[in-house]
């Protein structure tokens, strides 16, 4: 049995490369020889958001607090709250972020493969990110 310790590991703003805005991420555990397994508690100020990405072995998403959005690519932008559980299938373009005037907080769930957990594509422009959303 191991414990991680709540605050045994730093939080670390993103880079921009990855996100527009603000991004914190509070790791929760990391993969290791016997977990292949990632997670981290990911918050996002208003306005922020992923660039679009794809996971290897997908992403589950695990709502905690405030309002957000996703979007898949092809499809249009749906709202996310507190107690959704979002799942991107392996290889689907896609982007997650908050809704415009509200911070979001979700637990980012992901697995390795071969060492690498996501392959970070183009920004989400602002045209995309208000399109088809009005709150």
């Amino acid at each position: 049995m191991k414990i991680d310790r709540n605050g045994s590991q730093p939080s670390a703003k993103r880079p921009a490369d990855w996100f527009t805005g603000t991004v914190r991420i509070d790791p929760l555990y990391s993969a290791n020889d016997a977990r292949r397994g990632a997670a981290g508690a990911v918050t996002f100020e208003p306005g922020a958001r992923t660039a679009w990405h794809t996971h290897p072995l997908g992403q589950t998403l695990i709502v905690t607090a405030g309002f957000g959005l996703v979007q898949r690519e092809g499809s249009a932008i749906e709202e996310i709250r507190p107690g959704d559980v979002v799942w991107f299938d392996p290889g689907e373009k896609h982007w997650h972020g908050a809704s415009p005037a509200t911070a979001i907080t979700h637990i980012a769930i992901q697995e390795h493969l071969d060492g690498k957990v996501v392959d970070w594509l183009e920004h989400v422009t602002d045209e995309q990110y208000s399109k088809q959303f009005s709150p």
